[in-house]
């Protein structure tokens, strides 16, 4: 399942627990939507990361391409 789907089926046991005076299935609950919480905060950072490697390729890419041309001239 994924990060939402974790965080919406933990907010469901927990809710569930907490109305039915079930302290086991609340504290499941709480742990599967601690749980989506922390992929959604993964995903967010993989994300964030692959924006940098794309960003960090073209800008090494421009510094080979400055290099080839300054070796050209010389």
């Amino acid at each position: 399942m994924g990060a939402t789907g974790d965080q919406v089926k933990g907010q469901g046991k927990e809710a569930a627990g907490s109305m039915l005076g079930n302290e086991k299935l609340e504290a499941e609950g709480r742990h599967d939507r601690q749980v989506g919480e922390a992929e959604a905060k993964v995903d967010k950072v993989e994300h964030k990361a692959d924006e940098l490697m794309v960003r960090a390729k073209a800008e090494v890419e421009k510094l080979a391409d400055k290099v080839k041309e300054s070796l050209h001239r010389k």
